[in-house]
């Protein structure tokens, strides 16, 4: 079948977007899904500093790629083997597809999955299947997911069906952000009533990682980030001192209101500088976690005596160490139950012509979540 999606040629693209026009809106060719995997419709996809980051090329990928990742969708066909989707059921589309067999996927980490890691970097499906083509050429797809797209065929892997009542552009969200900022909080940390958070960017994963926080009691939450409106967003979101990251002083200030550092810091704006700030606001005893994705060339110095003598942990968190199964259904009851007022980060709904001017505003720092809405 013919689809349009929002195809990427090639890398180290600079801003603004709206004009150099990275993303070209084209009408591709789409096979139709093979031996476990599904062709769905879309119904909106996020802007994510992870598509950015291809764009710009700080994180390289194949080209061409039909890009996108976090998405809502609805099952328009289903392809042999599968067996528990039929046509019409909605879904969330994630962006590591699990095996199931490898020994990360065994050991309860389907985040790790192994094969769905050398597929994404591929820029394949999870088994290896290609299905996007233009003028008889392949194009790769994005972490098995390509969401900025009318259509897509995915592995059944990178489904998680939904059964709740939620808003399906709302839905979006959870496929990347609210599994990447409250999993980071609750499964990677395991932030317990009481104890003290700090954020360190407040993207779409920052402030789902703020309102994880609040969710599991964090006793006192610290926001930090470059801009005014979204350090005015944090307090709205629970957040009791805010901090602009440029103030010379941000790190004795953050250690002078929590009596020594936070338990647990986390950094969300995937760069050196950040972490190092995180790190040096977390206490003695605590834990600093990163859950951005900055350039592979990006490397932090970490003094490591006050690592040895300071008992601390610095701890990773791919997709917020979520088992999508299990997670993307409770995030969404919780949200439902109006303790992870997620629908507070959306930004602007855009078509999908207007892709690039959404990644200008990205690139800027000051959006909100802004979705790429699909008609019905």
């Amino acid at each position: 079948m013919k689809t349009r999606a929002a195809v990427l040629h090639a890398l180290d693209n600079h801003p603004p977007f709206a004009q150099s026009q990275p993303l070209r809106i084209e009408e591709i060719d789409l096979d139709g899904p093979g031996h476990g995997e599904v062709l769905v419709r879309m119904t909106a996809a996020g802007l994510c500093h992870s598509d950015l980051s291809v764009i710009n090329g700080s994180r390289p990928r194949p080209v061409p790629m039909a890009l996108g990742h976090e998405a809502s969708a609805v099952v328009e066909q289903i392809g042999p083997g599968v067996t528990d989707l039929s046509k019409g059921d909605r879904v969330v589309l994630v962006f590591v597809p699990s095996c199931g067999h490898c020994l990360p996927c065994m050991e309860g980490r389907p985040a790790l999955c192994e094969p769905g890691a050398e597929a994404n970097t591929k820029g394949t499906l999870l088994f290896g299947g290609e299905r996007l083509h233009l003028h008889g050429n392949k194009v790769h797809h994005h972490v098995g997911v390509s969401a900025f797209g009318e259509h897509a065929v995915v592995s059944r892997r990178s489904c998680i069906k939904i059964e709740q009542d939620i808003d399906p552009v709302e839905a979006a969200l959870f496929g990347c952000a609210v599994l990447t900022g409250v999993g980071a909080v609750v499964n990677t940390a395991r932030v317990q009533a009481g104890q003290t958070v700090a954020i360190l960017g407040l993207g779409g994963v920052g402030l789902c990682a703020l309102l994880g926080a609040v969710a599991s009691g964090a006793r006192e939450i610290v926001a930090v980030d470059l801009h005014d409106s979204k350090l005015e967003i944090a307090r709205s979101l629970g957040a009791a001192l805010t901090v602009d990251a440029r103030d010379s002083d941000a790190i004795e200030k953050v250690k002078a209101a929590t009596r020594g550092g936070v338990d647990h810091a986390f950094e969300m704006a995937g760069s050196a500088q950040a972490m190092e700030m995180a790190y040096r606001m977390t206490r003695r005893g605590g834990t600093t976690i990163t859950a951005s994705l900055p350039s592979p060339q990006t490397n932090w110095s970490l003094q490591q005596v006050s690592l040895v003598g300071e008992e601390r942990t610095v701890k990773g968190s791919y997709i917020g160490s979520c088992v999508p199964q299990r997670d993307i259904p409770r995030y969404i009851d919780l949200y439902l139950a109006g303790k992870l007022p997620v629908n507070k980060l959306m930004g602007e709904r855009l078509t999908l012509a207007e892709i690039n001017r959404g990644f200008d505003k990205l690139e800027g720092g000051e959006s909100l979540r802004d979705m790429i809405v699909f008609p019905h």
